[in-house]
């Protein structure tokens, strides 16, 4: 992937993804665990439990779909409902994500799927008083992101990560283990736009606004890696 120069950087990388990935499935399973051991401790089944571990699993499977098209490697093409479906299954923290300016036909590029899946998840957590990830455009050529809320703001050094992949890499190496786990969405985010050639630009405007507008290109450049 462009930015890591050495096997020492790709392994980081690894590490601090396997370490977020870790902290937000661990909710799921241990609800999962403790239904189950809910059902074996009781004679007889439970029905509170059984909807627990039923819903624990459909979570889970949910959001370990969404990691894998968003992280993993390859990926399909995937049609705007689909993708919508992902988008429901995001950690919200009192945010909410208006995709009324998506339309509702079409479809995403394998790349694009994963491009703009990451840009959401990056989006929500730059809204840690709770707001609005406003979403318009089309699959196939740009979005247009921006948040709202009394706390908005991009990660600090966004715009040098997007322009520079080896400040993405930075970033991550400035913290420790857990603290890059929880920094990760921003660098990555910008990994993969670099990987696959597609662009992710802020729009500054006269203003001098705190989360500008992000507009994402979707379509990759002609000199992109097949897959990062």
């Amino acid at each position: 992937m462009t930015g890591l120069n050495n096997s020492v950087d790709a392994l980081f990388l690894a590490e601090v993804l396997a370490t977020r990935m870790c902290h937000d499935l661990a909710g799921q399973v241990n609800a999962l665990v403790g239904a189950v051991e809910v059902m074996r401790d009781e004679p007889a089944p439970d029905p509170e439990a059984i909807s627990l571990a039923s819903d624990a699993s459909d979570s889970l499977v949910r959001h370990l779909r969404l990691a894998r098209v968003a992280w993993g490697r390859g990926g399909m093409a995937m049609g705007v409902e689909e993708w919508r479906g992902l988008v429901d299954f995001m950690p919200r923290r009192g945010v909410r994500i208006d995709l009324s300016g998506l339309p509702q036909a079409g479809s995403f590029a394998p790349a694009a799927a994963r491009l703009s899946l990451n840009v959401l998840l990056m989006a929500s957590e730059c809204l840690p008083g709770g707001g609005v990830i406003e979403v318009a455009g089309q699959p196939d050529h740009d979005l247009l992101v921006r948040i709202r809320g009394p706390r908005a703001a991009w990660p600090a050094g966004l715009s040098g990560m997007l322009a520079d992949p080896a400040l993405a890499v930075c970033s991550l190496r400035e913290a420790d283990a857990m603290s890059a786990a929880r920094a990760l969405q921003a660098p990555l985010t910008a990994l993969i736009a670099h990987a696959t050639g597609q662009r992710i630009s802020l729009l500054f405007g006269p203003r001098d606004e705190e989360a500008p507008p992000l507009l994402v290109g979707l379509a990759p450049s002609s000199e992109a890696e097949a897959t990062p």
